[in-house]
């Protein structure tokens, strides 16, 4: 499977009172990581697309003010309409965080359907 880099600098706004990375920060970036990742797709007109279903994180090392961070993200599996995807957050080659998110793709209707071909090619 392929590994989506995604290069992202601390600031100041993500950070607590003691220049650690706030913890729901790491979902906002995680999500630009993903957004970026998965620019390429082209939803047909009735479908919504993907939304988040499930998010587990595991911290390991703080992220810190300044720090230059990579964020890699792969597919984990592919099924019928949900999709499993994990995010490393790297500070210089080390894992500082893990995040396992479950994404379901959803018509407009707001229910789940079948992943589109077109959209699974994207995944391979």
């Amino acid at each position: 499977m392929t590994v989506h880099k995604f290069p992202f600098s601390i600031a100041y706004a993500d950070t607590d009172a003691s220049g650690i990375v706030y913890h729901a920060r790491y979902i906002e970036m995680a999500e630009r990581a993903r957004m970026n990742w998965s620019s390429g797709i082209k939803y047909p007109d009735e479908d919504l697309g993907f939304v988040v279903r499930q998010l587990d994180i595991k911290y390991m090392t703080p992220l810190l003010l300044g720090d230059d961070i990579i964020i890699e993200t792969t597919t984990s599996s592919v099924g019928a309409a949900s999709v499993k995807i994990e995010q490393k957050f790297l500070r210089g080659g080390v894992v500082c965080a893990i995040m396992h998110i479950t994404i379901a793709y959803l018509g407009r209707d707001m229910h789940p359907k079948a992943i589109p071909e077109s959209v699974l090619n994207f995944f391979e």
